[in-house]
């Protein structure tokens, strides 16, 4: 046996091929370009983009009622001038990390296994964050001079408060969307290129074109497109850590109890990976089998989510059992009754629920046979989501609802405004996606192509070498 052959063969003991089935760079581009080239889209997407536009307009012609009524349609009261607003505020912006992380961190360390995944990861984390601008706006109450959130001349010096985390909240996730949104568009360049190439009409030659920036694939074109790439990877990366420990700002620090906390912006930053793999892991289940690329996204990659989704719920899960130590250690009675409150007072269900489903459920995927088993990690990816929604619920509405005086103590009930908002939310998530995938190339159709054996430049010379020693 060759050299090259045992080096093959122990390449393939550690690690299981990224892209299954021995594909070519043409089918490659062939199986991700044909999905949006297509002349209609299958049955199954427009039932489901009848869904979720249904969900999206609920989500604008509420706002419109809210407009014009108030802000006394939500269920929000005093003591909880904080409801679900800003829990679905804090959930969307989570569900967006892990697209940069994906992006950025996964590439600056050069995981490879990132390249399957990595486009639509990045495109939800832009869609995310456009749901989760949606609820500051809204949450200001007067629509009139929401003007206030901006970094506005502020020659009074009375507003904006640039003291205020709501302020920071501003600058950190319009910097994340800035630099999320030209990191996508930079990787998309060489694909829009190539289904330019590809265009059957005059119309859509020209758009890509646009579009494409004059790409021509030459070795120019590659080098400035890899240090730009670099460059903006290097810019994201700081990113997925300042954005989550600003929002986490917003509630430490006040001097509530339960809020009023420096464990905050490490746990925040650990349930948005948590939260937004999870989202990646749902959406990858769904894509993969409905548009056939299971031989893209294969279970190596799905497998390697799982292990990102037990490491990050682990640390969530510490985090949930740090938060009752500090209150216990602290001796402040008012932090420990807000603990007790949150996990043995009247909204207990809320509490049990984000723990069973963020660190009970995920423990599941230390065994290989549920990390592999594409049924079980879909459940699981769903309570995830559900989980961090409610950690997100049990963090805002169970340290307000009962705070230093008890004769200032009331429930908070949500309305049907606020739950038809929330899905009206997740209506215009998948509305954006699903517009994605049917114009756009869900798959890095060029970074795909540098995992295949093919693009190693040694690739044909050992494959003849290891033929010649038969």
């Amino acid at each position: 046996m060759s050299v090259f052959e045992q080096r093959a063969q122990l390449a393939q003991i550690q690690e299981p091929p990224l892209i299954e089935g021995n594909p070519t760079f043409h089918s490659i581009t062939e199986d991700v370009s044909s999905i949006a080239e297509r002349p209609k889209p299958p049955k199954m997407w427009y039932i489901l983009m009848g869904i979720s536009s249904f969900f999206a307009l609920i989500l604008f012609v509420l706002i419109g009622y809210l407009i014009g009524t108030g802000i006394g349609v939500w269920g929000n009261n005093v003591p909880v001038g904080w409801g679900f607003p800003i829990v679905n505020f804090v959930f969307w912006v989570g569900i967006g990390h892990a697209g940069t992380l994906i992006s950025a961190i996964l590439f600056l360390l050069r995981q490879k296994w990132r390249t399957s995944i990595n486009r639509f990861a990045e495109a939800m984390t832009l869609f995310a964050i456009a749901c989760a601008l949606v609820f500051p706006g809204i949450h200001v109450g007067r629509i009139w001079v929401i003007y206030y959130m901006f970094p506005v001349p502020n020659q009074m010096a009375m507003w904006p408060n640039f003291r205020s985390p709501l302020l920071w909240d501003f600058f950190a996730v319009g910097t994340y969307f800035t630099v999320s949104l030209i990191f996508w568009y930079t990787g998309l360049v060489p694909d829009l290129a190539s289904m330019r190439d590809r265009a059957k009409t005059r119309l859509r030659k020209i758009v890509l074109g646009i579009f494409s920036l004059g790409w021509r694939g030459s070795n120019k074109h590659w080098k400035h497109y890899e240090m730009a790439y670099l460059i903006l990877a290097g810019l994201s990366t700081p990113l997925v850590l300042s954005v989550h420990s600003i929002v986490s700002t917003d509630f430490a620090t006040s001097i509530l109890p339960g809020w009023h906390s420096t464990i905050f912006p490490p746990y925040f930053v650990a349930g948005a990976i948590f939260s937004g793999f999870g989202m990646v892991l749902t959406m990858a289940i769904i894509a993969r089998k409905a548009f056939k690329l299971e031989h893209i996204i294969t279970l190596t990659h799905l497998e390697k989510i799982n292990k990102v989704i037990l490491l990050t719920g682990m640390m969530v899960g510490y985090s949930y059992a740090m938060e009752f130590f500090i209150a216990w250690y602290g001796g402040n009675q008012y932090e420990q009754f807000t603990f007790i409150n949150r996990a043995f007072g009247p909204y207990w269900w809320a509490y049990w629920i984000m723990v069973i489903s963020n660190v009970v459920i995920p423990q599941l995927l230390w065994f290989k046979k549920f990390r592999t088993s594409i049924p079980v990690m879909f459940v699981i990816s769903i309570f995830v989501n559900i989980g961090m929604w409610f950690e997100r619920f049990v963090i805002v509405i169970t340290s307000l609802h009962r705070d230093f005086l008890p004769s200032s103590w009331d429930m908070f009930k949500p309305t049907w405004v606020d739950f038809g908002m929330m899905l009206g939310a997740f209506g215009l998530f998948f509305t954006l996606f699903l517009l994605f995938v049917r114009w756009l190339p869900m798959v890095a159709m060029s970074e795909v192509k540098g995992v295949l054996p093919q693009a190693d430049p040694h690739y044909y010379d050992e494959n003849h070498q290891a033929e010649g020693t038969k």
